[in-house]
């Protein structure tokens, strides 16, 4: 009876995490009801950067021309309100003052710099991250009361515009951190903003699109042509509206249309001009925008499916028929059965054969410049993509600020694998030797477990959570069954979560294979083992989602619990049987107490005592 809860929770949990895996990839697919997913956006003119949030709610910003990752940004509320949508800043520009004179290659290099990011929550905030210090630099709430759908930059004035599911736009005047104006824009929620390039018009996509003037916040001109919740708005010409030559393209959730509308003169402008063909509903647009009438607009749009599709069009006027695109790029891996590998996120270069990749996985993805020869309609590219996701990978992390420890400070053991950065005393603490900084064997280690396990031993040394998850680490790569026993062993809740929680991600799916064949022995392990599956599905879940073959990698464990499973509705059978014979047991054994009692009463009364009292007090 008391193995039958256990069995109901341990399906309970495992199925909780398949379930989540669905809603997971429907989220990441729809977003809702509208967004594009996990945002990946590169940085602006250079493209040197990639900034994106993962499924683990944090920012990472990779660093495209050495490939390594050079900010990780957790915000204080990633999980409870996670990134909605990313928007990099415009270029930082040299301040004016009395400064050093500085060289024209320091002054260049200052200009082109960037700096801000904006992100969007799903709690209604935008936080602003500086990647030049490395920490938030503001937070800007109190406007909206729903999700924050997109962010927009002003290219010259120190303007920021989001649109949330609360139906309004707000105006943010980042020198003072405050809204500087707010107004309805539609019916529906704002699902995506776009200001011009010159800065005077918004372009706002809700129930229709609408483009406003800035200046007045009046509508300038609606658009009506989506069936869906606009995800993507973006100028595709910098001429001015009154001489007809200005453009702009929509794209839309499960539409696989881009549609290209012009605004003109006269107002008559109620329908696209052009449409781009497109295998699925758009996740990531770069384009290069046209100038003049004999320069080509150049797009590249990486669909849901994970294709990449390249256009270029000369925008003159209408066109009838949808354009299919010029060159269509897909990435498979090298196996025998080759799997599509999942574009991410494309940039074009000025180069017109160059483009600048980001595929894989959003917690760790791929950055590669492609030469590709557009003359081909299909160019299929091989690439071996598995190797980032293994355990004795070695990723080289460049924080922009180093912790600082000071005198007061013990380090126990080194940090977990990764993160190979050493951690820097205070001044003068390099002189001093003593045996206290000495690394701990793992001898040591597992003694210290045992001495802290024990209980009513004063002042036996507590052993720390991060030893835990290194020698969890340690003996996940070394398979060594000394350490993880040990390890396992626990039986503290909390203890078992943080542990949990600092694993880093590649040993998560080795730690969950671990458990899985220790719950297949005695059963009094497999309790254990339910307490450390529960911590990983509780702190990783949205890291296994994320995983392509999931299914496959978690079948022993689906199998063990489906077999177990069979078995749930024969025990309940077995329990309710057992709760009956044991209630009729209960009630006969009463009823015979109840029968000897009154027999020992009868003998023990003492004479005389019915003749005084009546019979009626006996049975009262």
């Amino acid at each position: 009876t008391e193995r039958i809860p256990l069995f109901f929770y341990f399906n309970y949990v495992v199925y909780s995490m398949l379930l989540w895996a669905d809603i997971g990839s429907i989220m990441a697919a729809d977003g809702g009801s509208f967004s594009l997913g996990l945002p990946c956006v590169f940085s602006p003119k250079s493209r040197q950067y990639l900034a994106l949030c993962a499924q683990d709610g944090r920012l990472r910003i990779w660093n495209t021309d050495i490939k390594t990752l050079n900010q990780e940004y957790v915000p204080s509320a990633h999980l409870s309100a996670t990134c909605t949508c990313i928007s990099w800043g415009p270029c930082r520009k040299a301040k004016e003052g009395p400064q050093r004179k500085k060289r024209k290659s320091e002054a260049g290099q200052v200009e082109n710099q960037v700096d801000l990011l904006a992100l969007g929550t799903a709690a209604g905030s935008v936080i602003i991250y500086s990647t030049v210090k490395g920490a938030l630099h503001c937070t800007l709430d109190a406007s909206h009361s729903g999700v924050v759908n997109c962010v927009q930059w002003h290219p010259e004035d120190c303007l920021l515009y989001s649109g949330s599911d609360d139906t309004h736009i707000v105006e943010w005047d980042l020198q003072t951190g405050k809204a500087r104006c707010k107004w309805k824009a539609d019916r529906a929620p704002v699902t995506s903003l776009c200001v011009s390039p010159d800065g005077k018009l918004l372009l706002s996509a809700g129930h229709t699109i609408k483009m406003w003037d800035l200046e007045t916040k009046d509508v300038y001109r609606k658009f009506t042509g989506h069936s869906t919740a606009v995800t993507t708005l973006r100028f595709a010409t910098t001429r001015p509206p009154d001489s007809n030559g200005l453009y702009f393209l929509s794209g839309a959730a499960h539409d696989r249309l881009l549609s290209v509308w012009q605004v003109r003169e006269d107002g008559k402008d109620k329908n696209s001009v052009v449409s781009f063909n497109l295998t699925d509903e758009p996740h990531h647009i770069d384009l290069f925008t046209s100038n003049s009438k004999e320069e080509a607009l150049r797009l590249a749009v990486v669909c849901k499916d994970g294709q990449l599709h390249l256009f270029e069009h000369f925008l003159n006027g209408p066109c009838k028929k949808p354009l299919s695109p010029l060159c269509t790029v897909q990435m498979t891996g090298v196996e025998d059965s080759p799997i599509p590998v999942p574009l991410l996120a494309a940039a074009l270069t000025t180069d017109t054969h160059s483009l600048l990749l980001a595929y894989g996985n959003h917690l760790q993805p791929v950055m590669e410049r492609v030469e590709v020869n557009t003359a081909e309609r299909h160019v299929c590219l091989t690439r071996d993509v598995h190797t980032t996701l293994s355990l004795t990978m070695e990723t080289t992390v460049s924080k922009v600020k180093t912790p600082v420890v000071n005198a007061k400070s013990k380090v126990v053991v080194p940090g977990l694998p990764g993160h190979q950065a050493p951690v820097k005393g205070a001044l003068g603490s390099e002189k001093r030797k003593s045996t206290d900084a000495k690394e701990m064997s793992i001898e040591e280690r597992l003694g210290k477990i045992e001495m802290s396990s024990e209980k009513g031993v004063k002042g036996a040394p507590s052993l720390q959570t991060d030893n835990f998850a290194v020698l969890l680490v340690q003996g996940l790569e070394s398979k060594d069954a000394n350490i993880l026993n040990k390890v396992f062993q626990t039986r503290k809740d909390m203890l078992i979560k943080k542990t949990v929680a600092r694993v880093p991600l590649p040993a998560v799916l080795p730690l969950v294979e671990e458990i899985t064949k220790r719950m297949q022995g005695h059963p009094y392990t497999a309790v254990l083992m339910v307490r450390w599956l529960k911590a990983v599905l509780m702190q990783h879940t949205s890291y296994l989602a994320s995983l392509p073959d999931l299914v496959f990698q978690l079948g022993v464990l689906y199998h063990m619990i489906e077999s177990r499973v069979k078995m749930f509705h024969k025990l309940t059978k077995l329990h309710g049987k057992l709760y009956l014979l044991m209630t009729q047991v209960r009630l006969s054994s009463c009823s015979k107490i109840v029968n000897l009692s009154q027999m020992y009463y009868l003998i023990a009364s003492p004479p005389g005592f019915f003749m005084h009292h009546g019979r009626g007090a006996y049975f009262d």
